[in-house]
């Protein structure tokens, strides 16, 4: 997720207050103390990025684990994964055979956290306010098949769609589409500082320090009517500057849990030295990490030095030197586990080979050693980016066929400047919005697509993509989607490196472990109680 910038003139004045701490000794008067989960996903209110949790500009993986819990969307992927139910609407359905209309009936006595009702009109400003506000660095792509939002009377809301997408449900479970209350959420500008309110499970209360999150207190909504079951009445969300200091609060039972993103040092000791009080729990994981290149920068402006690379990078030595257990080497951006993956790379390029990287540069008149500097993200991604990079340096370097230079900078200005294409070559991970072959092609692919990349394919943008979601059966799209990989491995706009596996480490008595993550590193917290016993 992870993805586009609005900037405003400053920030002073915008942010939201610090307020009272939530401790997890807090049971801000209802008798029970919150269960307490760790995160080192940072949520930073900047000049570039005043609104991080308006849901028409988040878009990353950890403000969406924010939002998921208190801002509601017609339907969601059951916490068994699956198509779409109903969470907000009572029903919803294609009415046409051509997926383009696309029809939702709200719940009776649908509720903001307010008391105030939740109508079709709401749903239909939701929507139109994140199309109208077209944040740049925001989630709207996921939007850009609407064509109309229609409503009828107080509980129905109909989607007409410029062209055909099965797909579209999946697109309405996000927090894009999540409903939002209009006395609280301008339609034309974003809401500054970090409070949410919707209808979801729970309210949202943030503890901020110097425009950062460090604490939010999730409490049971009351008014919530959906289709999850809360299981406790409140949680904490607890934010770390990293996994080790996350790993020390959950030694010292300061936490109760800790996901979002444990390192692969703390996964690897839990499974060979496992504890008697703190479970480790594996979640299958669809995150990917990624190589992304602009295309238009000369350094690799010419497809062969891009070739050459996916060439030589040894995918299994960085899944097992870096990150051990916790990752398995990727050749497509389409993940294991997902309909239609291919080892596209593997089958264009084989084994890594300089002899064959230098035929690829050689062939295309490309002067050697090529110079080329990698960037990537110092607090996002994972705890195991740097030692990636370092790996990726020595493989390239020791061809003698490029003489590479690593750099790191803070998300705030490494996300801008990538936008930008202040960067040839950049690393990045991709959590996916839903867990469809879609959402690894099209954010890529498609126009408008999240890395803002030069890179056009016409096949992709004009025929393949629309061909693909035309099928409601996604299985009949598996040779578009193979056909797409293919071109992916062609013209490398983008290098797929490696797929996560996901870990959460729990104290012993905590259940709905299990379920608290899913496979697209969605945080599911109402699933989670306390033992009695």
């Amino acid at each position: 997720m992870n993805r586009k910038t609005l900037v405003l003139p400053a920030v002073a004045g915008l942010l939201a207050p610090v307020l009272a701490a939530c401790g997890a000794s807090d049971d801000g008067g209802q008798g029970k103390a919150a269960i307490v989960v760790g995160t080192t996903d940072q949520f930073v209110a900047s000049k570039d990025s005043p609104a991080p949790l308006d849901p028409a500009i988040g878009y990353e993986a950890g403000v969406w684990n924010v939002l998921r819990q208190t801002v509601q969307t017609l339907v969601h992927v059951p916490r068994g994964g699956g198509e779409p139910v109903p969470e907000a609407a009572e029903s919803c359905t294609f009415t046409d055979t051509q997926s383009e209309s696309y029809r939702c009936r709200l719940r009776g006595g649908l509720k903001f956290a307010d008391g105030k009702p939740v109508t079709a009109d709401d749903v239909k400003y939701s929507i139109d306010r994140v199309i109208r506000i077209d944040a740049p660095n925001g989630p709207v792509a996921l939007l850009d098949n609407i064509d109309t939002v229609e409503t009828q009377g107080e509980r129905e809301v109909i989607f007409h769609l410029r062209a055909p997408d099965a797909t579209f449900p999946y697109k309405l479970a996000t927090p894009v589409a999540g409903i939002v209350p209009r006395n609280r959420y301008d339609a034309k500008s974003v809401r500054t500082g970090f409070q949410v309110d919707g209808s979801g499970p729970y309210t949202m209360k943030p503890e901020v320090e110097n425009h950062r999150i460090v604490k939010v207190l999730f409490t049971k909504n009351p008014h919530y009517k959906g289709d999850v079951k809360v299981r406790n009445e409140k949680v904490e969300l607890d934010v770390f500057p990293d996994a080790k200091a996350m790993g020390k609060a959950l030694d010292s039972r300061k936490i109760d849990m800790m996901t979002r993103t444990m390192s692969p040092e703390q996964s690897q000791r839990m499974l060979e030295n496992p504890s008697d009080d703190i479970k480790l729990t594996e979640v299958p994981g669809l995150a990917i990490h990624f190589l992304g290149f602009n295309t238009k920068d000369p350094a690799v402006r010419n497809k062969a030095v891009r070739q050459a690379m996916a060439q030589i990078v040894d995918r299994g030595e960085i899944a097992s030197k870096v990150y051990g257990t916790t990752a398995e080497p990727l050749y497509s951006l389409i993940p294991s586990g997902i309909t239609a993956h291919t080892n596209a790379f593997y089958n264009a390029y084989g084994e890594p080979s300089t002899e064959k990287a230098a035929a690829i540069l050689h062939a295309a008149g490309v002067e050697t050693p090529v110079k080329v500097t990698l960037h990537y993200p110092t607090d996002r991604v994972g705890a195991g980016t740097p030692a990636e990079f370092a790996t990726l340096k020595k493989q390239f370097d020791d061809t003698g066929l490029f003489d590479i230079t690593v750099q790191g900078s803070p998300w705030a200005t490494y996300r801008p400047a990538q936008l930008r294409g202040d960067y040839a070559v950049y690393g990045m991970g991709w959590f996916p919005d839903f867990p469809d072959p879609d959402n690894f092609i099209a954010p890529f692919l498609d126009r408008n697509n999240f890395l803002n990349s030069p890179y056009t394919s016409t096949a992709a943008q004009k025929t393949l993509i629309p061909q693909s979601r035309r099928e409601t059966d996604r299985s009949a799209a598996t040779k578009t989607f193979q056909r797409l990989q293919d071109i992916v491995a062609t013209d490398v706009p983008v290098l797929p490196i490696s797929q996560g596996k996901q870990y959460v480490a729990s104290r012993d008595g905590l259940t709905g472990v299990e379920w608290a993550v899913n496979s697209s590193a969605d945080l599911q917290l109402w699933e989670l109680a306390k033992d009695a016993h």
